[in-house]
């Protein structure tokens, strides 16, 4: 089952239907969904699929000449395999095709790795066959700092030949939450702040069984495959291994500013900005900043905070890495039952911002103005859930998000309407109040909204 990407694949089949070659990059973390996808795309063309391996570069130019060689191409009748790179990529040129050939070549950077004259041949090719043939060559990878530095960078020799780019994103809450159909709303939300919009860890949950069994058997369980996918993920793109755990699991426990995370884990601060910084590149992290805040600002290290932008990752570093021992021993009932289960509303109430802050971009007429930013704000005294902004900067909207068990109360709105008039003066705002359970409120006041689940679930669903 494939769900959304709808605007990508839309981008897809417009270039594939163009009267010119194309050469396009897709890239994106592991595990978004960048090969499923493209293969999404492929079906029923005329399509060339080479995945590259961590192998020496002659093995791997041998298994890119094979998949080329099967076509209908005078080669293919007096080699098995291309002597260069070069060649190879020259043969593409030389296949019969009535339509568009399409070529893709997975996971790239381990092949420039390899060998780093790759770029630079295909770079020839291109300029002097390719690009005047009619063909749709795509490049993939996960390497997100090595494509965007490496290979898109200035000093590529690839540099100015794409003719498209899709960095792929998680998918949405309402992307997410088509993966479970015959969920509720609420069950719907707390698998989404579990698993985010990565369509590999939304596929590990069975949408037919409930998601309290899913939680246990599917990432409590030692013998399941997101026990184990941090570790994987981690091993796959980092070294020092233990360094990362111990950082990000002072994160996921709530030290969120850099003086926090260095008190917590005792790493020296220098390296410790260096090692936060590697998370942020493979986006398990994200540094944050008030809504507001002056581009300026966001090049000071010491400010904002630092926060798991990995929902999988924070759910399982809060409840899985520090209670590994009783898991190992197949206690992951015990683990669900007296650790999870008791602080899931909590957890899921941090999630369940970002919810309201994509219904308040999807219903923009509901508030009254269009919004250029969206986000949290806080000085050392003050925090505010949501802080929308307007073009013109001249409005503003103050939101407050409640996950709780009991109504919304008319104290929560006395004390942001408090806020607003002593933090904001001169702009016009608007103050608008989420509640999970409804509200205790009995008559709002203009320029007061008020939102309920049943109005996030008609709008997101």
């Amino acid at each position: 089952m494939f769900i959304g990407r709808e605007r990508e694949l839309g981008m897809l089949e417009e270039r594939y239907h163009s009267d010119n070659s194309e050469f396009i990059f897709v890239y994106g973390r592991r595990r978004i969904g960048k090969s499923e996808l493209i293969s999404q795309f492929s079906k029923g063309k005329n399509a060339i699929w080479h995945t590259c391996s961590l192998i020496p570069d002659q093995d791997q130019l041998r298994q890119f000449s094979k998949e080329i060689l099967k076509r209908d191409m005078p080669a293919s009748r007096y080699v098995s395999s291309f002597d260069s790179w070069e060649d190879a990529f020259l043969a593409l040129a030389e296949i019969q095709s009535r339509e568009k050939l399409l070529v893709v070549i997975d996971e790239f950077p381990y092949a420039a790795e390899a060998n780093r004259s790759i770029p630079s041949i295909l770079q020839k090719v291109w300029d002097q066959k390719l690009q005047h043939g009619n063909i749709m060559l795509i490049l993939c990878g996960s390497m997100m700092s090595y494509i965007e530095k490496e290979i898109l960078g200035y000093q590529n020799p690839l540099y100015g030949r794409a003719t498209g780019f899709i960095k792929l994103e998680e998918l949405s809450y309402s992307e997410s939450s088509r993966f479970f159909p015959e969920y509720s709303f609420e069950d719907k939300l707390v698998a989404y702040s579990i698993l985010g919009g990565i369509p590999y860890y939304l596929k590990q949950f069975s949408p037919k069984v409930p998601l309290e069994d899913n939680i246990k058997d599917r990432i409590l369980s030692k013998n399941s495959l997101l026990y184990f996918e941090t570790e994987f993920m981690l091993r796959q793109e980092l070294r020092e291994v233990k360094t990362y755990n111990v950082i990000i699991e002072a994160i996921a426990l709530g030290n969120t500013r850099l003086n926090d995370i260095h008190n917590k884990t005792q790493i020296e601060k220098t390296k410790l900005i260096s090692y936060l910084h590697n998370l942020m590149e493979l986006k398990i992290i994200k540094r944050e900043f008030p809504a507001n805040v002056q581009i300026k600002e966001k090049g000071n290290t010491q400010r904002g905070l630092y926060r798991l932008s990995d929902r999988f990752f924070s759910f399982w570093y809060r409840f899985v890495f520090s209670n590994m021992t009783m898991l190992e021993l197949g206690n992951a009932g015990l683990v669900y039952d007296e650790i999870v289960k008791p602080n899931l509303n909590s957890y899921v109430s941090f999630v369940f911002e970002d919810i309201c802050k994509e219904f308040l971009l999807k219903k923009p007429a509901s508030i009254g103005f269009a919004i250029t930013s969206i986000g949290r704000w806080w000085d050392r005294d003050n925090e505010i859930d949501i802080l929308a902004v307007s073009p013109d900067r001249k409005k503003i909207l103050l939101g407050e998000c409640k996950y709780t068990s009991k109504p919304l109360k008319y104290n929560t709105v006395r004390e942001l309407k408090k806020q607003g008039e002593t933090l904001f003066p001169g702009y016009i705002i608007t103050y608008c109040f989420f509640s999970r359970n409804g509200f205790d409120v009995n008559h709002p006041d203009e320029g007061e909204l008020y939102f309920s689940i049943e109005d996030l679930e008609e709008v997101l669903r």
